[in-house]
């Protein structure tokens, strides 16, 4: 087994302490959340000129020359299948052909909802005629992908007092066996036809994000900045590399993105590391943090969306506000921009969109990370007083996008989708979903695919 230690001198803001112990994470939630409240505190400014001295408070902007500017999308398509969070090991789907009417088909309830001691983190995975979902105590449950009917459930919370405030973890699928990684400190096979246990494999601290499995491994990174492999037919350890160590993260968590022998890593340290699959061996990493920060809570360099590797780039998106394209081969950056993100960008064309943690939807070009639009969710024009008081107090957060039918799509903890135009950012539809939804939909066959935050799988035809 190889091990690869990284060690630094680090001071955060914000901790976790004993984040190993996934008691304690639930009353640890509220100091680290940063949707609970807004950055640092607002001032006016006098009259006069205003001169920035603090590179990273420079807002992303529209480019000038390319207002109205035309971009290439590929043709959208279907997929039959979603077997890990992103759609493939790159993380990385183009256009996918479906939700073309943008109407709710059915609701389905598949378990217990987040809570302060719970809480759905795991994104849906599909495959064989089935969507499989994880509620927020690790039961594991197939639903009909056309009628959202059960098929099998599967509990596979511990019974050890210790862990019974675990949450979080994710799924993916291979070769007809699902594989769960848990907040409850546990990585297991299962029988994706009827849900029976193949193996379970005991880790020593949780995992709160959905493994990633390609060529016979299952990888995984868990809290405390870890990646670990696992043997997919037996669940043997194989090798594990160290990065890091951060303990202030956000509550959501991220899965490696693979292309060939390449996979890459984010970690909370805001690193972003390419590794050999075989072995373990680095190839580059990658710091997606800026210096100059403001606040506490911005000291959280956390990238807790998916990095996704489309075409020969990396991109990825950090708490710290870094949006980045690196070559996945020599670890050249190409362009960074300041995006502050908590999801996963989205690749398509020409161009890359990102979803900012203030809510604002932005188109760049992948050549040169200039913007061609930016639509803003969560813009405050016409709210009254009392709405702007709430509206600070509950932030409205919105999931990562996915590029579906010629419409970019994102859902909210408002428990709204909404539909934009990706060639302009133009908000073409919304639809209520009815519960709060922060993990981005997926698609299979003609339907898009919803996880809210209390344990529902919403199907849109």
């Amino acid at each position: 087994m190889k091990r690869r230690l990284l060690t630094a001198a680090a001071v955060t803001l914000v901790a976790l302490g004993g984040l190993s112990a996934c008691s304690t994470v639930g009353s640890a939630v509220s100091a680290i959340n940063p949707f609970d409240k807004k950055d640092g505190n607002k001032t006016t400014a006098t009259q006069g000129e205003r001169i920035s001295i603090i590179a990273f408070d420079q807002k992303v902007e529209q480019n000038e020359g390319l207002k109205g500017a035309d971009f290439y999308l590929p043709t959208a398509e279907p997929r039959a299948d979603w077997p890990l969070p992103g759609g493939t090991p790159e993380q990385s789907v183009e256009h996918v052909a479906a939700g073309a009417n943008f109407q709710v088909a059915w609701r389905k309830d598949f378990g217990k909802g987040s809570s302060r001691s719970a809480h759905v983190t795991a994104p849906p995975v599909a495959a064989d005629g089935k969507i499989f979902v994880m509620d927020g105590e690790a039961t594991v449950v197939a639903l009909d992908a056309r009628t959202g009917n059960e098929i099998w459930s599967r509990n596979l919370k511990p019974k050890e007092r210790r862990d019974r405030d675990g949450f979080g973890g994710g799924l993916a699928y291979a070769d007809g066996k699902l594989y769960v990684a848990s907040g409850f400190r546990f990585i297991a096979q299962l029988d994706a036809a009827t849900g029976e246990q193949g193996w379970k494999r005991e880790v020593s601290n949780p995992i709160h994000g959905a493994p990633t499995v390609a060529g016979g491994r299952v990888f995984v990174v868990n809290i405390d900045n870890e990646l670990l492999t696992f043997e997919t037919a037996t669940g043997a350890p194989n090798w594990n590399y160290q990065a890091l160590t951060e303990p202030a993260r956000i509550l959501g968590a991220s899965s490696p993105a693979i292309s060939g022998d390449t996979i890459v890593a984010p970690f909370s340290s805001g690193e972003l590391v390419a590794l050999r699959t075989g072995n373990g061996n680095e190839v580059w990493s990658e710091a997606l943090s800026r210096a100059s920060r403001t606040n506490a809570l911005s000291e959280i360099r956390d990238i807790a969306g998916r990095p996704i590797i489309y075409k020969g780039d990396v991109l990825a998106v950090s708490h710290s506000g870094v949006f980045s394209a690196t070559d996945l081969r020599t670890g050249q950056q190409r362009w960074n921009i300041p995006v502050t993100g908590i999801g996963s960008p989205w690749g398509a064309g020409d161009v890359a969109f990102v979803v900012s943690k203030a809510g604002e939807v932005i188109c760049v070009s992948r050549e040169n990370g200039q913007v061609y639009w930016i639509r803003d969710l969560n813009s405050t024009d016409g709210l009254s007083k009392r709405q702007l008081k709430k509206r600070r107090k509950n932030p409205i957060i919105w999931s990562s996008p996915i590029l579906a039918s010629d419409r970019l799509i994102t859902v909210s903890s408002r428990g709204e989708a909404a539909a934009l135009n990706p060639k302009t950012g133009e908000v073409v539809s919304t639809l209520k979903l009815g519960s709060s939804a922060m993990i981005a939909p997926i698609a299979v066959g003609d339907m898009l695919y919803v996880v809210t935050d209390d344990a529902k799988l919403i199907a849109i035809r």
